[in-house]
């Protein structure tokens, strides 16, 4: 069927109607461009999404308070809350059987960290030993904050790569001396974090001895908890959306907080916000998806036109095949094949365009909710697919009328 006479056929075909052919073909290259590129950004938005979850551990629940805004039991609105460790005490007695890690932190922001003649600007931070955890650390040399340091209000600190970069540069950090606001402590261990260096320009300390040194008392800023794991995704989801508004209420009634006051005391759930996100971006793929196929849609229907035009210029050579004996399907056969030929070419050509244009620009992209724009293999082969069936598509109905032409009729038309 496809022999070498079809193929001269065609490109003689594609000879004469040059600047027909090339906006046809431009047409559908643009349709699979488009599909391509929005489907590689809806993988950047994905890939940019699970990279700021990966920053936390799975299911982390942090609790931070506002200001009031409502009167309750003859309190006045304008109260700042201030969390102390009572509150995180009672919140672990309440629900510790449900707890996989816990943690309450007492922080800082822009403290003048020193080593020698080296010294910035960074945040640090009063925390439990479980919250390396929680952060989803790695601790590279030494160890983290343990209940030994936090009995005993030792002057330890680990700080995060980013600080041992700028401060020691090449030179080991374990053991050596550091000074926190004119405070000394020991170094005992360094981290790093996926989020990057904006999560490793801070220093941990031990929770008791950062409220003793830095007069805090018995403040804390912010409550961290992760459950248990849960079998499936829906059982994690219940019950962390069960436990948030428990905990919520637990809070509320002890610092006389109006349950529906939402600003003195959040609750932030991971789990909840995970699924509101990864839905979100599924239907932005989606749409995406629709709005490509249109395009492409739109792409085929232009080469269907061309291809009709076709039919009716080249009527009387139908009509002369069709007298000396070519058969219906092989008129159908000449007709896809021209179809099929020009949307392929152009589709793929409109492929390599995206795909080049995604790995060059791709990677200059420089966001927190857009990482790595790609589109993967099987994509690639799906996009391949609708190719070859949008040329099928496009040429069926042209080569279907040109099949029915009777040859009588064809010779008599000029």
């Amino acid at each position: 069927m496809f022999n070498v006479e079809r193929w001269q056929e065609i490109f003689e075909a594609i000879a004469k109607n040059k600047l027909r052919t090339f906006l046809t073909g431009i047409s559908v290259a643009s349709g699979i461009f488009i599909l391509v590129i929005l489907l590689g950004v809806g993988k950047g938005l994905q890939n940019g999404i699970s990279k700021q979850f990966e920053r936390d551990a799975d299911g982390i629940i942090e609790v931070w308070s506002g200001t009031t805004t409502k009167e309750y039991k003859g309190l006045n609105p304008g109260r700042q809350i201030q969390f102390r460790n009572s509150d995180y005490d009672i919140s672990v007695q309440k629900f510790g059987d449900q707890l996989e890690k816990k943690a309450s932190t007492y922080n800082f922001w822009n403290g003048l960290i020193s080593y020698g003649k080296e010294s910035g600007n960074y945040q640090y931070r009063g925390v439990y030993p479980d919250y390396i955890v929680i952060e989803n650390g790695t601790i590279i040399k030494g160890r983290f904050i343990n209940n030994s340091d936090l009995i005993n209000n030792e002057k330890v600190a680990v700080i995060g790569l980013k600080i041992k970069q700028d401060l020691f540069k090449d030179k080991e950090a374990l053991g050596e001396q550091i000074a926190i606001n004119n405070i000394n402590f020991k170094i005992v261990g360094v981290f790093t974090d996926p989020a990057g260096e904006r999560e490793e320009t801070r220093a941990y300390l031990p929770i008791t001895t950062t409220q003793r040194a830095f007069g805090g008392g018995d403040k804390i800023s912010n409550l961290f908890y992760i459950l248990h794991k849960k079998d499936t995704y829906e059982e994690a989801l219940a019950e962390s959306t069960k436990f948030s508004k428990e905990l919520n209420q637990l809070l509320k009634s002890k610092n006389v907080v109006a349950p529906d006051d939402e600003s003195a005391i959040s609750v932030h759930n991971s789990v909840e916000n995970a699924k509101q996100f990864y839905d979100l971006n599924l239907y932005i793929r989606l749409f995406f998806w629709w709005v490509g196929i249109c395009t492409i849609i739109a792409g085929v229907v232009g080469v269907s036109n061309i291809m009709l035009i076709i039919v009716k210029e080249r009527t009387k050579e139908i009509g002369i095949r069709k007298a000396l004996g070519a058969s219906p399907l092989s008129i159908i056969g000449m007709i896809l094949h021209e179809s099929i030929f020009i949307t392929s070419i152009s589709g793929f050509v409109g492929l390599l365009a995206s795909l080049s244009l995604l790995e060059l620009v791709g990677p200059q992209v420089k966001s927190e909710y857009f990482l790595n724009p790609e589109v993967d293999f099987s994509v690639a082969i799906t996009t391949l697919v609708l190719l070859v069936l949008a040329g099928a598509i496009a040429g069926f109905f042209p080569a279907y009328r040109a099949a029915k032409i009777k040859p009588i009729v064809a010779l008599r038309d000029e």
